[in-house]
């Protein structure tokens, strides 16, 4: 099948499986202490040996940015900021009862929002009642976001000296017209600025974040994003489809589809940037990486230890994750648990000293399994089949499986899968075929949940 004719068909809605199962799937009212007994069950078997992962929300934002579907706050009033950590302290402090010993501390992410709205003074508060109360791995990853237009100095030196050593800086595009369609004007001299700041800190990796998709890209401003980026020579991109989803993000319907590329235009962007990337010794991991040969995460793919959570990919596979603040994710590995996306219900659940939690799944061990297909496809590119749920894997996999093969997508047995050089650019597709869930799902077929996979 040609490749144009690969991409309508495969143009279809499908999960980015940072989860399984899929966060419609999860329960809107989550038994707080069965998760309670889970969470504690997890910490008591992984924090000694293994540490824990910790993500914190900061949810607020000085200006919309019209493509963005994270939980977020518009505000230019900087007064919000102590009260949202006096309430993520006070929730760390609900967990550091639970977990009824020292937590040890092996990954922990700042994303938002925006984290670098916070004052550094305030962010060091934070840090130090989390990390003054915790032990620090030995080979520990702390990372945060950063905007490259209010990320100063200051920000820079005050998480290196808490222990953080990669920065991420959410670029998207250069182009002024694309800015101005998405509402974030950002000139590449402020990212210049702030990647030689970051270096001059003593960052270790510095990752920028792009888009493809986006309204009015043509193949010559991605050109040049890629290009005018490249030569600030960072360590990482992470190179990210738009997902349209203005029924879930009300900001997207601020500019029209009719200015969005159709998938086939908007896959030769995609190429565009990817053969970029590679020609200049970018290795592509993952659905939507690019990294130096030197980088940590190429290392952890080529030995098949790479990892991918809530944050994205990572070489630290802690078997417990926990998120604080207002729409935090928190994953046991058996279960997970999302806080209020409301800040007015976050501030009053906390207030009344209880978890803020809003809905969760708990897996039993058939979606464990299949959880496990879909992190290897998503991490490696293959995976193996075991015994357990073979019936499964026959009745609903397989067929599919059959389908993607004969399209060139997949090789695979009855043991085991791989994915093809083709294949890499479907791999949300190849992995809807072990979401068990949607597929046994026979109601509601005609209603989009899902991004498109192209």
């Amino acid at each position: 099948m040609k490749f144009e004719d690969l991409l309508k068909k495969y143009d279809v809605p499908v999960p980015r499986y940072t989860s399984y199962p899929t966060v419609p799937f999860w329960s809107q009212i989550i038994n707080i202490p069965q998760w309670k007994r889970v969470f504690q069950n997890q910490f008591h078997q992984t924090n000694e040996k293994d540490g824990i992962s910790l993500y914190i929300h900061l949810p607020f934002c000085e200006s919309l940015c019209t493509y963005c579907g994270c939980n977020k706050k518009i505000t230019k009033n900087h007064r919000v900021e102590e009260e949202y950590i006096r309430a993520l302290i006070a929730e760390w402090g609900m967990y550091c009862e639970l977990m009824d010993e020292v937590p040890v501390i092996r990954e922990l992410h700042l994303g938002g929002g925006t984290p670098t709205f916070f004052k550094p003074g305030n962010l060091d508060k934070l840090l130090d009642t989390i990390l003054d109360n915790s032990l620090v791995h030995s080979d520990c990853n702390f990372s945060f976001e950063g905007h490259p237009n209010n990320t100063t100095g200051a920000h820079l030196n005050t998480l290196y000296n808490r222990g953080f050593r990669r920065v991420s800086f959410g670029v998207q595009d250069n182009n002024p017209i694309v800015q101005k369609a998405i509402n974030r004007i950002q000139p590449l001299e402020n990212v210049k600025q702030v990647t030689e700041l970051a270096r001059k800190a003593g960052y270790l990796s510095v990752n920028f974040d792009l888009i493809y998709g986006l309204p009015f890209q043509t193949i010559e401003t991605i050109r040049k994003t890629v290009t005018d980026c490249i030569s600030l020579q960072p360590d990482r991109f992470a190179f990210y489809s738009y997902a349209h989803v203005p029924w879930t993000s009300k900001s997207q319907r601020l500019f029209s589809e009719l200015d969005l590329p159709l998938a086939d235009f908007k896959l030769s962007l995609y190429h565009e940037g990817a053969g970029l990337f590679m020609k200049h010794q970018y290795q592509q991991i993952g659905m939507d990486h690019f990294v130096l040969a030197t980088d940590d995460l190429y290392k952890a793919y080529r030995s098949g230890s790479l990892h991918r959570n809530f944050m994205g990919y990572t070489t630290q596979h802690t078997r417990l994750q926990l998120g604080l603040g207002v729409s935090a994710i928190s994953d046991t590995g058996t279960a997970f648990a999302q806080n209020t996306k409301s800040l007015h219900e976050y501030y009053e659940i906390i207030g009344n000293g209880d978890l803020p939690l809003a809905k969760g799944c708990f897996l039993n061990q058939e979606d464990e399994t299949f959880r496990k297909y879909i992190l290897d496809i998503i991490c490696n590119g293959n995976t193996y089949f075991g015994d357990q749920y073979l019936g499964q894997l026959q009745k609903y996999s397989f067929p599919i499986l059959k389908e993607l093969q004969n399209d060139g997508l997949v090789v695979f047995s009855p043991r085991h899968l791989e994915v093809t050089e083709t294949g890499k650019n479907f791999l949300r597709n190849i992995c809807s075929a072990f979401d068990l869930k949607q597929l046994r799902m026979v109601a509601d077929q005609n209603r989009s949940v899902y991004s498109q996979a192209i």
